[in-house]
């Protein structure tokens, strides 16, 4: 399959899919006689896991070892389930840190009283470290 048959399978563009040949994320297409990258069911699977894993959260990094995991015949379940929970963890933990942001933001509105006037307690809340 050439990148732009497999960018539709993926849903990830070519640029995207060059990229993690670059980083060696996959293995690098072959090349036909005219030079054209050529991708495997494999690659292709590969690059839906990547793409899925990165949808849910998981940075490259991560999606790199859950690719290994996935290469590993040897693999144990009990180890992606644990990489799993780690990032709903990490994820809980920016939901309630985003939680947080929110309600400084709605105090500071709150506070403003949105006139014509200069006084803006808006800028002063993000301006002093009370």
């Amino acid at each position: 399959m050439n990148i732009s048959e497999v960018a539709k399978l993926t849903g990830l563009t070519a640029k995207t899919i060059r990229f993690y040949e670059s980083k060696g994320v996959i293995k690098e297409a072959s090349r036909s006689a005219n030079g054209y990258r050529q991708y495997t069911k494999i690659q292709v699977e590969e690059l839906q896991l990547i793409r899925r894993s990165r949808l849910v959260g998981f940075s490259l990094e991560e999606c790199q070892e859950l690719l290994s995991l996935s290469n590993n015949p040897n693999r144990r379940s009990a180890d992606v389930k644990a990489k799993t929970l780690e990032k709903v963890a990490e994820i809980e933990e920016k939901i309630q840190e985003l939680k947080g942001m929110k309600q400084t933001l709605l105090d500071l509105a709150d506070a403003c009283p949105g006139d014509e006037g200069h006084d803006c307690p808006i800028i002063k809340g993000l301006t002093c470290c009370h």
